[in-house]
Protein backbone atom coordinates (compact mmCIF):
# COMPACT_ATOMS: atom_id res chain seq x y z
CA UNK A 1 0.00 0.00 0.00
CA UNK A 2 1.99 3.18 -0.96
CA UNK A 3 2.18 5.81 1.86
CA UNK A 4 0.76 9.23 0.18
CA UNK A 5 2.43 11.81 2.78
CA UNK A 6 6.03 11.29 1.53
CA UNK A 7 6.99 15.04 -0.22
CA UNK A 8 9.85 13.71 -2.66
CA UNK A 9 11.40 17.38 -1.96
CA UNK A 10 12.77 15.60 1.37
CA UNK A 11 15.77 13.99 -1.14
CA UNK A 12 16.56 17.47 -3.17
CA UNK A 13 20.13 19.14 -2.33
CA UNK A 14 21.43 22.40 -2.76
CA UNK A 15 22.70 22.99 -6.85
CA UNK A 16 26.46 23.80 -5.07
CA UNK A 17 26.28 20.80 -2.87
CA UNK A 18 25.31 18.39 -6.19
CA UNK A 19 28.02 20.51 -8.38
CA UNK A 20 30.93 19.24 -5.42
CA UNK A 21 29.79 15.66 -4.84
CA UNK A 22 29.46 15.80 -8.92
CA UNK A 23 33.52 16.64 -8.81
CA UNK A 24 33.85 13.74 -6.48
CA UNK A 25 31.19 10.83 -8.20
CA UNK A 26 31.76 8.56 -10.62
CA UNK A 27 28.57 7.95 -13.36
CA UNK A 28 26.73 5.24 -13.22
CA UNK A 29 25.14 2.97 -16.39
CA UNK A 30 21.31 3.16 -16.33
CA UNK A 31 20.59 2.67 -19.58
CA UNK A 32 18.71 -0.03 -18.69
CA UNK A 33 16.75 -0.31 -15.16
CA UNK A 34 19.48 -0.38 -12.49
CA UNK A 35 19.34 -1.15 -8.61
CA UNK A 36 21.01 1.14 -6.79
CA UNK A 37 20.55 0.48 -3.35
CA UNK A 38 19.08 -2.39 -1.69
CA UNK A 39 17.42 -2.10 1.58
CA UNK A 40 19.11 -3.81 4.19
CA UNK A 41 22.53 -3.64 2.30
CA UNK A 42 25.89 -2.15 3.89
CA UNK A 43 26.01 1.99 2.81
CA UNK A 44 28.11 1.92 -0.21
CA UNK A 45 28.30 5.26 -0.81
CA UNK A 46 25.74 8.38 -2.14
CA UNK A 47 24.23 8.31 -5.31
CA UNK A 48 23.04 11.77 -7.39
CA UNK A 49 19.80 11.64 -9.46
CA UNK A 50 20.56 14.44 -12.07
CA UNK A 51 18.28 13.31 -14.71
CA UNK A 52 15.59 10.82 -15.64
CA UNK A 53 13.06 8.78 -13.11
CA UNK A 54 14.11 7.15 -10.06
CA UNK A 55 11.65 5.47 -7.49
CA UNK A 56 12.79 4.74 -4.15
CA UNK A 57 10.57 1.73 -2.20
CA UNK A 58 10.80 0.28 1.44
CA UNK A 59 9.77 -3.03 2.65
CA UNK A 60 7.88 -3.81 6.07
CA UNK A 61 9.03 -6.69 8.16
CA UNK A 62 7.10 -9.06 6.22
CA UNK A 63 8.74 -8.09 2.78
CA UNK A 64 5.08 -6.10 1.72
CA UNK A 65 6.16 -3.27 0.13
CA UNK A 66 5.23 0.30 2.37
CA UNK A 67 5.79 2.87 -0.56
CA UNK A 68 7.10 3.86 -3.74
CA UNK A 69 7.82 7.24 -4.23
CA UNK A 70 9.47 8.63 -7.43
CA UNK A 71 12.19 11.26 -6.76
CA UNK A 72 13.44 14.38 -8.57
CA UNK A 73 16.20 15.51 -10.34
CA UNK A 74 18.85 16.90 -8.09
CA UNK A 75 18.06 14.04 -4.64
CA UNK A 76 20.49 12.46 -3.06
CA UNK A 77 19.59 8.82 -1.80
CA UNK A 78 21.59 6.79 0.12
CA UNK A 79 22.28 9.50 2.44
CA UNK A 80 21.37 8.70 5.80
CA UNK A 81 23.58 5.22 5.60
CA UNK A 82 26.52 7.01 4.27
CA UNK A 83 26.47 8.92 7.02
CA UNK A 84 25.77 6.22 9.98
CA UNK A 85 27.42 3.40 8.39
CA UNK A 86 24.30 1.53 8.63
CA UNK A 87 22.46 -0.56 6.62
CA UNK A 88 20.11 1.26 3.72
CA UNK A 89 16.46 2.03 4.76
CA UNK A 90 15.39 2.72 1.25
CA UNK A 91 16.18 0.83 -1.80
CA UNK A 92 16.28 2.84 -5.05
CA UNK A 93 16.36 1.86 -8.37
CA UNK A 94 17.17 4.15 -11.88
CA UNK A 95 14.58 3.71 -14.53
CA UNK A 96 16.30 3.45 -18.16
CA UNK A 97 17.49 6.34 -19.64
CA UNK A 98 17.95 8.11 -15.84
CA UNK A 99 21.28 10.16 -15.14
CA UNK A 100 23.35 9.19 -12.11
CA UNK A 101 26.70 9.39 -10.27
CA UNK A 102 27.92 7.61 -7.64
CA UNK A 103 30.58 9.13 -4.76
CA UNK A 104 31.86 6.49 -2.70
CA UNK A 105 31.27 6.69 0.88
CA UNK A 106 34.93 7.55 1.80
CA UNK A 107 35.33 10.19 -0.48
CA UNK A 108 31.95 11.40 0.46
CA UNK A 109 33.03 11.47 4.23
CA UNK A 110 36.27 13.05 3.48
CA UNK A 111 34.42 16.23 1.57
CA UNK A 112 32.05 16.69 5.12
CA UNK A 113 35.64 16.52 6.86
CA UNK A 114 37.30 18.77 4.91
CA UNK A 115 34.28 21.34 3.07
CA UNK A 116 32.57 22.51 6.40
CA UNK A 117 30.04 24.54 4.38
CA UNK A 118 28.93 21.63 2.15
CA UNK A 119 28.57 19.34 5.26
CA UNK A 120 25.97 22.03 6.69
CA UNK A 121 23.81 21.18 3.15
CA UNK A 122 24.53 17.84 3.52
CA UNK A 123 22.78 18.03 7.11
CA UNK A 124 19.98 19.97 5.73
CA UNK A 125 18.84 17.29 3.23
CA UNK A 126 19.14 15.06 5.91
CA UNK A 127 16.78 17.68 8.50
CA UNK A 128 14.36 17.34 5.14
CA UNK A 129 14.08 13.71 5.08
CA UNK A 130 13.85 13.43 8.83
CA UNK A 131 10.99 15.69 9.10
CA UNK A 132 9.21 14.15 5.93
CA UNK A 133 9.26 10.68 7.36
CA UNK A 134 8.16 12.33 10.78
CA UNK A 135 5.20 13.81 9.31
CA UNK A 136 4.34 10.62 7.28
CA UNK A 137 4.41 8.42 10.47
CA UNK A 138 2.00 11.15 12.03
CA UNK A 139 -0.73 11.54 9.05
CA UNK A 140 -0.09 7.41 7.88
Amino acid sequence: MPLMNLDASAFLADPQLIQALKGRSRSVDCSQEHALICQGDPPAGVYILHAGDCVISMHDEDGQRAFDLHVLPGSLLGLPGAISNIAYSLSATALAGAEVSFVPREEFSNLMLTEPGLAVLILKVLAAEVRTARIAACKG
